[in-house]
């Protein structure tokens, strides 16, 4: 796939998506609700639209259940890449949207170590 997310890759209805695990478990049990996923999901929905990548060929973003890497959270996930990444702040969440989502470009330092799970 190009880095230009205005090709629609495979066939595929948009380029690039982007899930946003917002679920919170019940009990107090650690889980990505409890640091912050709601608002990098917000941030992350008007930074793309900001942008003028949203819609048809170009990026969706999406709200997940459970994604079950939990040890990292907040997670996000980019698919067609299937790139994982944890955020903290609004900076990582512009630093997603500007080089992963508009340029093609992984951001290397906010990838979910690959061991992590629940």
């Amino acid at each position: 796939m190009s880095d230009n997310t205005s090709d629609q890759s495979a066939g595929g209805y948009y380029a690039r998506h982007i899930f946003f695990c917002l679920n919170e478990r019940p009990g107090g049990e650690d889980c990505c609700a409890l640091h912050g996923a709601k608002a990098g999901f917000d941030r992350c929905k008007s930074q793309v639209k900001a942008a003028g990548l949203s819609g048809p060929g170009k990026v969706r973003v999406n709200k997940a259940g459970c994604l079950d890497r939990c040890a990292g959270g907040p997670v996000a996930v980019v698919y067609p890449e299937g790139t994982w990444y944890t955020f903290i702040d609004d900076s990582d969440i512009d630093e997603i949207v500007e080089s992963h989502l508009k340029n093609g470009q992984i951001v290397e330092r906010l990838l979910t170590p690959p061991e992590l799970g629940r």
